[in-house]
């Protein structure tokens, strides 16, 4: 069954439902990948490259389903989340801004990515999109639910990060080009 765009472009047919299954199931994988950091409120995970990668490889609107099918499993009860984390309260905690950022940040970073296959493109749409509002998603929640300063939150939840999200978005796009020149193959 396909379910097509105006432009007849295929949206949903098999071969982009399969691979949103596959980025599905790489998030939740990717997940468990992760290494706590002394001192800060989250963890150093696989997730970002996950997130991103699914982004260069989807349209805006598979990257949403996906995202929206990770943040779902989630919340129904699977350990999917960082560190095996799971249920609706973590959507409603302190890390919860994340999840909810992740909704945002990912579709739109497919959405600027375009339609030329640029690892430069892919780069700085993930590290000047993608990176700041998971970030702003992440103090939200930690702010208001921890009631850290703004000072304290950025200090626990983005500074430890930011080499780390620069490295893994630089690992998504590197990625992400060498998987969509295979696909257009197909």
């Amino acid at each position: 069954m396909d379910y097509n765009k105006g432009d007849g472009q295929r949206l949903f047919d098999v071969r982009s439902m399969t691979r949103m299954a596959i980025c599905v199931a790489i998030l939740c994988i990717s997940a468990y990948i992760s290494i706590p950091v002394p001192m800060a409120s989250a963890m150093v995970t696989a997730l970002t490259v996950a997130m991103n990668l699914a982004a260069f490889l989807l349209t805006p609107r598979q990257t949403l389903v996906v995202m929206l099918l990770y943040t779902a499993i989630g919340a129904a009860g699977l350990p999917v989340f960082v560190g095996g984390a799971a249920g609706i309260g973590e959507i409603f905690g302190p890390r919860g801004g994340f999840l909810i950022a992740f909704l945002v940040a990912y579709p739109l970073v497919s959405l600027m990515k375009g339609s030329e296959i640029s690892f430069r493109r892919y780069s700085l749409v993930a590290i000047v999109i993608g990176i700041p509002i998971t970030y702003i998603g992440g103090l939200a929640s930690l702010m208001a639910f921890t009631k850290l300063t703004f000072t304290e939150a950025v200090m626990a939840a983005v500074v430890p990060f930011i080499p780390g999200d620069i490295v893994k978005a630089l690992l998504a796009a590197w990625l992400g080009v060498r998987l969509n020149r295979i696909f257009l193959r197909e």
